[in-house]
């Protein structure tokens, strides 16, 4: 049952034909607005369910990495989803904003991350320590922040302290989306020597 809300097309989807039809009964067929909105309430439940969400690696042959492994990444990047969830709605809650954008900052980085591996499957095994150590300490760090600050007397030096690891997760995630951008770079240095040796045969020059 949770698959169906580990995606949020079908929801967006959804939530588009509710607007649409609350809209169309109220104003076009003259239905009282109330009356409505509690059709249009049902009709988006009703199409959460029916429509399936889009799956981790859809499309891809199963033959490319094997049946196992792909079962192994999709469970990998379902389970970084969560913390990348917790991360991002921890940085629209924290008041500082500082630290609020830092966080909001790592929430994209991580998300980015995820679609990379999703499409190429192979750089997983660069970024796994990443998706299943760093993500999931940060969005437990970055929320353990917004409830010390939610606090009538927050403890200013673990706020403090809690920024500065903020700080370093930061350089730490963009340390692994680097990575992935070099591996997906390949032999572009080589490729590009290449190039212009050849141009420098063909042209003279």
């Amino acid at each position: 049952m949770l698959r169906w809300f580990g995606n949020d097309l079908n929801w967006i989807v959804a939530g588009l034909v509710a607007a649409a039809l609350v809209a169309g009964l109220s104003i076009l067929a003259g239905v009282p607005f109330l009356i409505a909105v509690i059709i249009g309430g049902l009709g988006f439940a009703g199409l959460v369910f029916v429509l399936p969400p889009r799956q981790l690696f859809e499309g891809l042959d199963e033959k490319t990495l094997g049946k196992g492994q792909l079962a192994q990444l999709r469970d990998l990047l379902a389970a970084a989803e969560a913390p990348r969830r917790q991360l991002a709605m921890a940085a629209e809650t924290i008041e500082d904003p500082e630290v609020r954008l830092r966080a909001r900052h790592l929430a994209e980085i991580s998300g980015e991350i995820i679609g990379r591996v999703e499409a190429n499957p192979a750089s997983a095994a660069a970024v796994r320590r990443f998706l299943t150590y760093y993500l999931p300490r940060a969005a437990e760090i970055a929320d353990g922040y917004r409830l010390l600050e939610h606090k009538r007397n927050p403890d200013t030096r673990r706020l403090t302290e809690i920024n500065t690891v903020l700080i370093k997760l930061e350089d730490a995630f963009a340390h692994y989306a680097d990575g992935l951008v070099d591996a997906a770079l390949g032999t572009l240095d080589a490729d590009l020597k290449l190039l212009q040796a050849t141009l420098k045969q063909d042209l003279g020059r």
